[in-house]
């Protein structure tokens, strides 16, 4: 290798680490920038905006619209069988062989002019070797009505599950937005009181140093003081963490890009939902609690398919007509029409019928097992939501004081501090515990606002 060739490759190198650290410069630029550039737009949504836009553009809601309309079809399906069915048929079938007539010589007599006659034995074919078939016929079940009727019967009830899983997955989805909105105002509120303690903890290790400086405090002071802001900073880190991935689980509720920036309204929090009476809730909750209705649905579904199993002791009659065109079959006109009734029955069937009776009576009694069951649940599942209730409004109330309290040890601090009565980390460690106290307030009103919207989704209403 030459000496030029060396020094070129050696050039290039050169080049290629001096680049390399500006490109990478450059893509942490433009990330920066885009970033900055979508955070700097947030979808800014109320509580009530974010759960309609769950509403129409979520995914399990739009499943469970599909499976609606699918119900719907299946629906159409089962009751175009109670009307008759008019159908078309044809073929072409190639016999082997033709019996035909066969007629004696002299069989039609013997004349003296004539002779016998025929004079020699006589074959005619009947019809031809190659016979067409063709024709439109129109069929109308009778007794297979019973059972028609009772298949309409639990198609309807399809229908009906299937628009109760949608009220239930619409409800669902509502308490989750309200769940995710309430937690990442939590999370903020929280990330805001971490904050108030970091920088409490910094004035505080300031003062520890100098105190240690000046030979007023032990090393370990200084120590403990540096050891509280780094358990500080990983309460803040982890906070941050969560509140991005609440961010991504509420965008994704909503049906938006998750890395969508979402700005909230926190006013919502202390917004408190119209709920009935314990003994009202109960007894709304056993007429329209969705799981009890769509158990019930299945109830009438079963018994349908129960009276459809004893209806298949019932023979088939079918009442048909139909216009046919034929040639090369024997004996018949090329167009002609024929009606009646068709009959057929199973006389014996290796017990499947039966067998199909004790198994949709089974159905019956399990779905009635399922209603009763239900019933006792949702009472006590009523009752303990209420409890959570009353322990919660005690919490907001309890929390409410404990406010009021860290607010006039703020001010008093504040005073103290001007009057050179305390210390800067006195004062600040008294602003942290009021941001403390506010985020303790807000999670306490969240959860109360999440157990009264809990209490009209048992209740069968929108947890709105």
């Amino acid at each position: 290798m030459t000496t030029s060739a060396c020094s070129a490759r050696r050039g290039l190198r050169a080049a290629a680490r001096l680049c390399l650290p500006l490109a990478l410069l450059g893509s942490i630029f433009v990330t920066n920038s885009v970033a900055q550039q979508s955070s700097a737009n947030p979808v800014r949504l109320t509580l009530e905006q974010a759960i309609n836009i769950a509403l129409k553009q979520n995914h399990s809601v739009h499943l469970r619209s599909l499976s609606v309309d699918q119900m719907l079809s299946k629906k159409d399906e089962e009751r175009s069988n109670y009307l008759p069915q008019i159908k078309t048929s044809g073929s072409v079938l190639h016999v082997t062989e033709l019996a035909g007539v066969q007629i004696p010589a002299g069989a039609l007599g013997s004349f003296p002019t004539t002779g016998p006659i025929p004079s020699k034995p006589l074959v005619i074919d009947q019809g031809s070797l190659t016979g067409y078939t063709g024709g439109v016929g129109l069929e109308q079940p009778l007794t297979q009505l019973f059972r028609i009727h009772q298949a309409n019967i639990a198609a309807r009830q399809d229908v009906l599950v299937a628009k109760t899983q949608l009220d239930q997955t619409q409800d669902a989805v509502a308490l989750q937005v309200r769940q995710l909105y309430y937690n990442i105002l939590i999370n903020q509120q929280k990330l805001q009181a971490s904050q108030e303690q970091l920088a409490a903890a910094q004035i505080k290790d300031e003062e520890s140093r100098s105190d240690v400086a000046r030979g007023n405090a032990l090393e370990i002071s200084a120590l403990q003081s540096k050891a509280a802001i780094l358990q500080t900073q990983q309460e803040s880190l982890t906070l941050r963490l969560q509140g991005k991935d609440l961010q991504r689980q509420l965008a994704d509720v909503l049906g938006l890009p998750v890395e969508t920036p979402i700005d909230l309204d926190p006013g919502v929090a202390a917004a408190a939902l119209d709920i009935p009476s314990r003994a009202d809730a109960i007894r709304i909750a056993l007429d329209q609690n969705q799981d009890l209705r769509a158990a019930r649905q299945t109830l009438v579904k079963a018994q349908a398919g129960l009276a459809a199993a004893r209806d298949a002791y019932i023979p088939d009659v079918t009442a048909l007509s139909r216009y046919s065109y034929q040639s090369g079959v024997p004996l018949l006109v090329h167009n002609f029409g024929t009606f009646g009734f068709l009959l057929s029955y199973d006389l014996f069937d290796g017990g499947r019928r039966e067998a199909k009776v004790r198994e949709a009576r089974i159905e019956v009694h399990y779905a009635e097992v399922a209603v009763d069951k239900l019933q006792s649940e949702i009472e006590v599942q009523v009752q303990g939501i209420y409890d959570r209730v009353d322990e919660l409004r005690q919490m907001v109330d309890v929390a409410g004081q404990v406010v009021r309290v860290r607010t006039e040890a703020a001010r008093l601090a504040d005073r103290q501090f001007e009057q050179t009565a305390a210390l800067g980390s006195a004062r600040s460690q008294s602003h942290a515990d009021l941001a403390s106290a506010a985020a303790s307030l807000l999670e306490a009103n969240c959860g109360l606002s999440l157990a009264e919207a809990d209490v009209k989704r048992t209740i069968g209403q929108m947890p709105r």
